[in-house]
């Protein structure tokens, strides 16, 4: 009976087994001290509340203004029609997780890895997830700074103005101290309770609009009153509508936080969790899209809170929930950029685990990234549609099917192959035109903007 020997070196010989025990030991302390690997014990009420946190936030306040670009016809089906593919884009997410036995994917770029190529894979997926994820980041640090902002000039209207920059400032001053926590299983507290938020400030949102009744003076019709201008917003209310659904681009980073065994895999329980969140999402969704649209009309603001003043302790209230929310939105987003930067820089530049290469990376990105750009350019609006489509379409409505194409070739001309290429076809259209009608609403809202002001 022979015996296995250790694989050779670079110039040919045998590396020792203690050396290739230390580098083992090496690499597995790298990977407890990563903020994505360090925890696999969670249950699938974990994944439940981490992707409501992900996928309702910002987005949810912005549907009634959708509505009113879309139309009740095309918006209500867009709505409905988003919602059921993305539940289908996630679960085949959830699937490919665990797809090679023995080995978990628990990053977005390692799964485009699988199916596109080492290199490939990672030129596909690291781009588009970065704009995703930096730029929710960045429109939370806006709605954050916007909700603060509503509910001080609600509880005090008599008091002195304060610019919109100071209130961004004092959301990332929150982002600055919570950004220091290790890892996702650390933000599971701050992840709760946004997801509880969410459907609170949603419930109030449509129930102080119902209450408000609808307007004298309320009209379904098309914003715009040119044609140019109507199909811009139609394409804007498109990117709004995809940016509503974009946990897909945390969901393997949640799952890979979800015990696993080859009896139990993690799928299992990750889908339970899915579903659950995706019940309370529509819950969120429907009623604040279709009750705000119907109070307010063609009238209603890009955040429907600002179109509601009264009860005034009411509305306060809301912006607040909104500001708990986002704050833990914006971990859910941030962690896995922590942990691409922090992988970079720890197994690529050979930079040692420390509090302070964490300290400078995520100060920086908090501050100098997110910050800085939430400050400069707060157009909330043409931000969710621009962003939406430009890089939730892909992550979010075709990605995935390109990838289960790829990995699993189902029958050509059969049902799933089928089915995956209306979803592509649908997201590439998605990612062309939306980004269109978010850029033209951008600049026009930027003409009479003072930077900083």
């Amino acid at each position: 009976m022979g015996t296995h020997q250790p694989p050779p070196s670079a110039n040919g010989d045998y590396a020792p087994k203690n050396t290739l025990q230390e580098k083992s030991d090496k690499q597995k302390a790298i990977d407890d001290w990563l903020p994505i690997n360090s925890s696999r014990s969670r249950k699938w009420w974990f994944s439940a509340f981490h992707n409501v946190t992900a996928m309702v936030g910002a987005g949810v306040l912005s549907l009634p203004y959708a509505m009113a670009e879309l139309g009740w016809g095309p918006g209500v089906f867009i709505m409905v029609f988003s919602w059921i593919i993305t539940l289908y884009t996630l679960w085949q997410m959830v699937e490919m997780h665990e797809l090679v036995p023995g080995k978990r994917f628990d990053r977005y770029h390692e799964l485009g890895q699988y199916a596109f190529g080492e290199k490939l894979g990672l030129y596909i997926v690291v781009p588009q997830q970065l704009v995703v994820e930096v730029s929710l980041c960045i429109v939370y640090m806006v709605t954050g700074g916007q909700s603060l902002k509503k509910f001080h000039d609600t509880v005090c209207p008599s008091c002195k103005q304060i610019k919109l920059t100071y209130f961004i400032m004092i959301f990332a001053s929150v982002e600055f101290v919570l950004s220091h926590l290790p890892n996702f299983d650390s933000i599971s507290g701050v992840s709760l309770a946004a997801a509880v938020m969410s459907l609170s400030y949603s419930t109030i949102a449509w129930a102080a609009s119902l209450s408000k009744g609808v307007q004298d003076d309320v009209q379904y019709g098309y914003k715009a009153s040119t044609t140019p201008g109507t199909v811009f917003g139609f394409l804007s209310g498109l990117g709004d509508i995809a940016f509503a659904y974009s946990g897909h681009n945390v969901v393997l980073e949640i799952q890979a936080t979800i015990q696993s065994t080859p009896e139990k895999p993690s799928k299992g329980p990750m889908w339970k969790g899915v579903v659950v969140a995706y019940i309370v999402i529509a819950l969120c969704y429907f009623p604040v899209a279709l009750i705000g649209y119907w109070m307010f009309g063609n009238s209603v603001r890009d955040n429907i809170l600002l179109s509601l003043e009264k009860p005034a302790w009411l509305i306060a209230m809301a912006n607040m929930f909104v500001v708990v929310h986002v704050i833990g939105s914006y971990q859910v987003y941030a962690m896995p950029v922590f942990d691409m930067v922090e992988t970079l820089l720890v197994k690529k530049l050979d930079f040692a685990p420390s509090r302070m290469l964490r300290f400078i990376v995520r100060n920086s990105y908090v501050g100098n990234i997110t910050m800085f750009f939430g400050i400069t350019f707060p157009f909330f609006g043409g931000l969710l549609g621009f962003f939406g489509g430009l890089a939730f379409a892909p992550t979010t409505y075709f990605l995935p099917c390109v990838m289960w194409l790829v990995i699993y070739k189902p029958r050509k001309f059969g049902l799933s192959w089928w089915t995956n290429w209306i979803c592509i076809v649908i997201g590439v259209l998605l990612m062309v035109l939306s980004p269109i009608g978010g850029l033209r609403q951008i600049i026009i809202q930027a003409k009479d903007y003072k930077f900083y002001s």
